[in-house]
């Protein structure tokens, strides 16, 4: 959070400058391989109310898992979704929309939604106040917001919000915390079917 509060007031002084080099533009990512475009646009930010949101967001969802997993598991997993949303962003862009190849993106959006994804998945009956007065469980609101943002996406976005970035962010913190799950049932699987083919004379165990 310091270090965002820094470079966003950096940025006030050279915004240009650094949103060309900093921020996540698809074209020069794919054809210029600015591949340091994928984790810097995390520390951009657009205006004010852009980084206090993501601020906001950080602090309240990412204090939890940061105590529950420890610093060094939290920041892997926030540049995870981060780092991926920003991929999603990148293919997306030259596949289907190639006239916003030059349209820079910029922010934590992506870390942040992989981060609400990972709240609601370990948290899912904690209580979420949508604008400080209506509550819903985590779980629902995680689901709320996904889909918002799929059909926004599907619609072809606007507002100056990139929602691929937003769904890339949930996708990949979707798989971070789906992966155990099911590389448990791919060694149950294998274990079981290399058990029903030894023979009775066979001693080898599996467990």
């Amino acid at each position: 959070m310091i270090i965002m509060g820094m470079v966003f007031l950096l940025q006030e002084v050279v915004s240009r400058m650094m949103v060309v080099y900093l921020g996540l533009l698809p074209a020069l990512v794919w054809h210029e391989l600015y591949l340091w475009q994928l984790f810097t646009y995390i520390f951009l930010h657009g205006d004010i109310p852009h980084i206090l949101f993501n601020l906001l967001a950080l602090w309240m969802f990412g204090g939890e898992l940061e105590n529950l997993w420890g610093s060094r598991r939290f920041l892997f997993y926030f540049f995870f979704c981060g780092i991926g949303a920003g991929m999603i962003t990148v293919l997306c862009t030259i596949i289907l929309t190639p006239q916003y190849e030059l349209v820079p993106v910029i922010g934590a959006s992506g870390a942040i939604y992989g981060i609400l994804l990972a709240f609601g998945w370990l948290f899912p009956n904690r209580q979420i106040y949508i604008y400080f007065l209506f509550p819903v469980a985590a779980k629902y609101f995680v689901i709320i917001f996904g889909l918002l943002e799929f059909v926004y996406f599907s619609r072809g976005g606007g507002g100056g919000i990139s929602h691929v970035t937003h769904l890339g962010g949930l996708l990949f913190g979707l798989a971070y915390m789906a992966y155990p799950m099911i590389r448990q049932k791919i060694r149950r699987e294998y274990y079981k079917r290399k058990w029903s083919q030894k023979g009775p004379g066979n001693k080898t165990y599996y467990h």
